[in-house]
């Protein structure tokens, strides 16, 4: 073969950035390698395969455009090659495409993901924070293993293992009214304005409490960044749902909150872990599957309170 794979790479992600500067940051290599590996892909093929606009990137040529087609391709089987070698052997290694609530991934993945790490110091993890549906769609391409994730809207071709059940919580700044009750109604609250988790599903879930007990929320503020919620709770501009608690009732400004139980039995969450229904699981997929059982249980999940479920 005239040309390496690593090349392949790196023309394919100088395509994708649109410049050889930004292609070498998501690697990451130096500017240099990039622009010596496309080079020498040029040369090998005889097809000047990029044009370089000056100080404005570079664009794929209509021989680039082709070529780039294939070498997606050859990429791809090429990983599904290697996956399937690590699969063969009787280690547990190779590459590990791992999806996670972009609500939970903060407080959940880092020690999930670090002690199956120093167990499997041979497999590559790597982690995509996402809304259920980017998850979803991520596991039907091909792009993700598995992940970590709510009981949300699942269609009929997800496999879910549910591990660990998580309470609806009100969360209030600590100077609120409401900050030294053990326990708060959803009546109560729906005339305090809300501070609503605005993602898909999430949205949904949450009203879905308030219409069970027959009433409707006041929505004051809405955000899709969970961290953004905490500390606009903390700063008094009303209170928000969770289900995944902290460890520190404290937002990222300092600003401490209170965390507490909403009375009666709101519906809870199902934390686990989906992935495709069809095909077999390779080993890795498998092992990180046992690692999140023994991690992730009716009484303890990584990065939550003892008492948030």
């Amino acid at each position: 073969m005239r040309f390496t794979l690593r090349q392949l790479e790196y023309f394919v992600a100088t395509c994708e950035a649109g410049s050889v500067t930004e292609a070498a940051l998501s690697i990451p290599v130096s500017q240099s390698s990039v622009s010596a590996a496309v080079a020498q892909l040029e040369a090998a093929v005889g097809v000047q395969l990029l044009i370089r606009h000056h100080a404005q990137g570079v664009s794929p040529t209509p021989a680039g455009r082709r070529f780039l087609e294939h070498a997606r391709e050859l990429l791809s089987e090429a990983e599904q090659l290697e996956r399937l070698a690590a699969d063969l052997t009787q280690d547990v290694s190779g590459r590990l495409d791992l999806g996670c609530l972009v609500t939970i991934a903060p407080l959940v993945t880092p020690r999930l993901c670090h002690e199956f790490s120093a167990r499997y110091p041979a497999v590559e993890i790597a982690v995509v924070e996402a809304g259920q549906d980017a998850l979803l769609e991520g596991m039907r391409t091909g792009t993700l293993s598995l992940a970590v994730t709510y009981d949300l809207e699942l269609g009929a071709d997800i496999s879910f293992e549910g591990l660990a059940t998580l309470a609806p919580y009100a969360v209030v700044a600590a100077d609120h009214p409401l900050a030294r009750r053990r326990e708060v109604s959803l009546a109560e609250l729906a005339g305090e304005p809300l501070v609503l988790l605005d993602l898909p599903h999430s949205r949904e879930y949450f009203r879905s409490l308030f219409a069970a007990e027959g009433v409707e929320p006041t929505v004051g503020h809405r955000s899709e960044h969970p961290e953004v919620i905490r500390t606009m709770v903390a700063n008094g501009y009303g209170y928000t749902l969770i289900n995944a608690r902290p460890v520190i009732d404290q937002a990222l400004d300092g600003r401490r909150v209170r965390t507490i139980r909403l009375a009666g039995e709101p519906r809870a969450m199902v934390l686990g872990v989906a992935s495709l229904a069809a095909g077999r699981p390779t080993r890795v997929v498998t092992a990180f599957r046992e690692h999140c059982r023994a991690m992730i249980t009716a009484t303890s999940v990584p990065g939550l309170s003892a008492d948030g479920r």
